[in-house]
């Protein structure tokens, strides 16, 4: 069983843990590194080139302030400079759980959603693929905004949502991840029953620490064995079957 991880962020990790992720796992092909600010782009940059497993990915997370105009226009610079070694935009999207704790105003959330607007027209210009936290009612906004731009290649990661909103992005022809929650969580086991094993790929969102038979355990990319195993049993197919088709939707998306 091959497997890529399409969805860590692998700068959070302490040094021996990155090696022991990323060292002797024969099984373990790629991970993409997702970004949460310029300096985690720059920490991600320098394990791609320390670790050829390693696909970087360059972003600004939303679950976060927002950044200053200054702030800002240094990632987009930075990003820029560097797009050629990125293999996506991401992570990027909207504030939905700090929407939930009050700690975004309505004139914030029309500034994170310029901003997401921003990335969202550099990924169709730089042709990469783009990365997206966009869960329950912000994914029809995000859907929105990748319909005005035309942009086709767009993965929800860790997607939760609405049948509306599902039925939509995979006609959209739109790719989600599921972390290993899918082992122990029915509303993305239900999820992952409509959703076309074509446009389905495996992740751990890793440090993000998981529940039931994770519980106590630092997230790592074997985990993602369960949930292939769990993907089979919903899809009736074996677990090769959903290995090798999910590692290739993720070579193919990528372009790894």
């Amino acid at each position: 069983m091959k497997l890529i991880d399409a969805h860590i962020h692998l700068d959070k990790y302490k040094n021996n843990e990155i090696d022991s992720i990323l060292a002797g796992a024969e099984w373990l092909e790629a991970v993409l590194a997702v970004s949460y600010d310029l300096e985690s782009c720059k920490r991600n940059l320098q394990l791609s080139r320390k670790y050829q497993k390693v696909k970087p990915v360059f972003g600004f997370h939303p679950e976060q302030g927002l950044p200053s105009e200054a702030e800002f226009s240094s990632l987009i610079d930075w990003m820029t400079l560097h797009r050629a070694e990125m293999i996506a935009v991401g992570e990027v999207g909207l504030p939905y759980y700090l929407r939930q704790e009050q700690r975004v105003s309505s004139v914030q959330f029309g500034q994170y959603i310029e901003l997401l607007e921003i990335f969202v027209e550099l990924a169709k210009n730089w042709e990469k693929p783009i990365v997206l936290h966009a869960v329950y009612g912000d994914a029809p906004i995000v859907c929105d905004l990748l319909e005005k731009h035309s942009v086709e290649k767009a993965h929800f990661h860790w997607f939760k949502g609405d049948d509306k909103t599902i039925e939509r992005m995979i006609e959209n022809g739109y790719f989600i991840s599921v972390t290993p929650e899918i082992v122990y969580k029915e509303k993305i086991q239900r999820i992952a029953q409509v959703y076309p094993i074509e446009q389905m790929m495996v992740e751990t969102d890793g440090p993000w620490p998981f529940e039931g038979p994770f519980s106590g355990k630092i997230t790592h990319p074997v985990m993602m064995k369960e949930s292939i195993s769990m993907l089979a049993k919903i899809k009736k197919l074996t677990e090769t079957e959903v290995s090798e088709r999910v590692l290739e939707n993720t070579k193919e998306f990528y372009s790894i």
